[in-house]
């Protein structure tokens, strides 16, 4: 039986996970406290569906090319257009810049990356390091936009950014490693 790939449950949510970057984006922008709150709720609500959809999609076998596709292209969204909004409206300094670029550029140059492998039949297969990676930097970000919210944890969100930072160059690093025998043409 085949079944199309919009009506399973994983993908929907997946899919609302997306759509849900616009009003946290828009209410984040807005700059009312109130309005972060929400944003904040939201956020952790679509930060959290990224967990919901994978175990639906192992627990009813509800796999398809369509989820795979998908489901990072949303967490990149949501980390990256986040960030953008972050970066916008004051919370990210200077300095969380440094950290901020790090994810982005990471969150680029290795879907481009797997992109190009593809067409070579070269696989990387995504690291149980990288999907912390993925889970701190959602972290980061929610610490962040608490950040208005509840004064005082500029420090802890520092922390949290840079150690998502660097654990995604990390993993970047050992994609592009893993990667440089096809790339230099010394693996063909």
């Amino acid at each position: 039986m085949n079944r199309n790939p919009l009506l399973l449950v994983p993908n929907i949510i997946t899919i609302a996970r997306i759509l849900a970057i616009i009003p946290i984006v828009w209410l984040v922008m807005d700059g009312d406290i109130v309005l972060r709150i929400v944003a904040l709720a939201l956020y952790v609500l679509a930060a959290a569906s990224d967990w919901v959809d994978g175990f639906l999609a192992r627990a009813w076998n509800q796999y398809s090319d369509l989820g795979r596709m998908l489901d990072p292209i949303a967490d990149k969204l949501l980390v990256g257009i986040l960030i953008a909004a972050l970066a916008w409206d004051g919370s990210l300094s200077g300095w969380d810049m440094i950290p901020a670029c790090a994810l982005l550029f990471r969150e680029f140059f290795i879907p481009g990356l797997r992109e190009f492998l593809g067409n070579k039949a070269v696989v990387l297969p995504v690291s149980q390091l990288a999907k912390w990676k993925t889970t701190i930097q959602l972290v980061a970000l929610a610490i962040i936009l608490l950040e208005r919210i509840v004064p005082g944890l500029g420090l802890v969100s520092d922390i949290v950014l840079w150690a998502a930072g660097l654990i995604t160059l990390w993993t970047g690093w050992t994609y592009l490693r893993a990667s440089w025998p096809h790339l230099s043409g010394i693996g063909k």
